[in-house]
């Protein structure tokens, strides 16, 4: 969090309830007091964004400024969310970090193409989640200015 500033929203989509729970750990343990939610895959990710079913309560959703998306993910993959996302007018504004297990060559390019802002392989140690955390939290938290439109509030 940048000194003077409220914390952010940072929403992750993940279905390995491991990584989201290191993740959050990382963040922890990095000092960065910004509020991190979760969902399980892109239905819930749309679902989040759009306040529908379990997120229909605003309060339950509030918009992020910062997405971290897995590309392998049940029902709707982190691609389709991706390339809804950026298709969106009132999402296509808000930072995606492809955070993945692919190496794929062909996920690198589809991702920027359709629009993410970064694309990362998840680290193999908890360790190096620990830098990536530290390093994503410098640049993403502390020295770029985020979009803080509230555009479905």
């Amino acid at each position: 969090m940048k000194k003077g500033s409220k914390p952010i929203t940072i929403l992750m989509a993940d279905d390995d309830q491991d990584d989201c729970l290191l993740v959050k750990e990382a963040f922890s343990e990095n000092n960065f007091e910004d509020e991190i939610r979760f969902v399980a895959d892109g239905e819930d990710l749309m679902d989040y964004l759009y306040r529908r079913g379990k997120f229909a309560e605003p309060a339950s959703a509030p918009l992020p400024d910062l997405i971290l998306l897995d590309l392998n993910m049940p029902r709707k993959d982190g691609r389709e969310a991706l390339r809804e996302i950026k298709s969106s007018r009132d999402f296509r504004h808000i930072p995606i970090i492809v955070l993945t297990t692919s190496h794929e060559q062909d996920d690198i390019i589809r991702s920027y193409r359709v629009g993410a802002n970064s694309f990362i392989t998840k680290p193999s140690s908890f360790e190096e989640l620990l830098t990536l955390v530290e390093h994503l939290g410098r640049y993403w938290i502390e020295i770029v200015e985020l979009p803080r439109e509230k555009a479905n509030g």
